[in-house]
């Protein structure tokens, strides 16, 4: 069995799968905001988790793996944590840890023919550069939301601007999964336009899918997507696409 942990901003999953991808146990938690609370709730976690069977544990970060044994949260003020410790002290086998971003683009892409850019609209706008599931090195330091553009005379990152809790300040609600309504779709549309041009112009991707809380509505607003020579498609798994990547990176590192 693989174990895969995905360690958001607000939530962290943790998922048993069978050597042949199907999930055999979940649990999901709050992500405390300090660092010795998270820990302490994650290893508690984990203990229900332990298998003799298990072959490897992949762990999904918000952040940057700076090597093995030190990571560095994106959306924490914990400086460089030790992760790797606590998780180890647990499991017999090896313990790996990957981008979320990353994850997520390799399980989208791995069956999709071609050149895969993979768009997570949350927080931030994050993604990633695949082939058949294999990343690109040009998916290194790929950080789409950080690019600077215009809209209705105003200057901001792309995140800023298309973002799912952008759009949710924007019009005001609480989940960009419950936007609905043309008018809403086209501005939706407008927003995320702002950086595809840009990246079908420097990557030259076949698809491009559209992740995150807007890959549960891509169906409204896609068909106001300029059409650039590029497919669009909806995420096989708009809101699990990380902790699926974490089972395909284990079962790739097993091989």
């Amino acid at each position: 069995m693989y174990l895969s942990i995905d360690i958001g901003g607000t939530k962290t999953l943790i998922a048993l799968f069978s050597k042949h991808g199907r999930v055999i146990r979940r649990f999901k938690f709050k992500t405390a905001g300090l660092y010795n609370d998270f820990v302490r709730d994650l290893t508690g976690v984990l203990k229900g988790f332990v298998r003799p069977n298990i072959l490897a544990v992949t762990v999904a970060i918000p952040g940057v793996v700076q090597n093995s044994c030190s990571v560095r949260f994106g959306n924490r003020d914990w400086g460089d944590v030790d992760l790797y410790t606590p998780i180890k002290a647990l499991f017999d086998c090896p313990v790996y840890f990957e981008n979320d971003a990353n994850l997520a683009t390799i399980y989208e892409s791995y069956r999709l023919p071609g050149k895969t850019v993979f768009l997570t609209f949350s927080t931030g706008i994050g993604g990633g550069i695949a082939s058949r599931g294999r990343l690109l090195p040009e998916s290194d330091g790929f950080e789409p939301g950080h690019k600077i553009y215009s809209i209705d005379g105003i200057r901001a990152e792309w995140e800023d601007i298309a973002a799912a809790s952008a759009l949710e300040k924007h019009f005001g609600i609480n989940f960009a999964t419950a936007l609905r309504g043309t008018d809403n779709m086209k501005e939706v549309a407008r927003r995320v336009s702002l950086g595809l041009q840009d990246i079908v112009s420097t990557y030259r991707p076949d698809t491009i899918v559209l992740g995150g809380p807007l890959g549960k509505i891509f169906k409204l607003y896609v068909k106001y997507l300029p059409k650039l020579g590029v497919k669009y498609r909806r995420p096989r798994r708009p809101l699990e696409s990380v902790i699926y990547g974490c089972y395909l990176y284990s079962r790739g590192k097993m091989k």
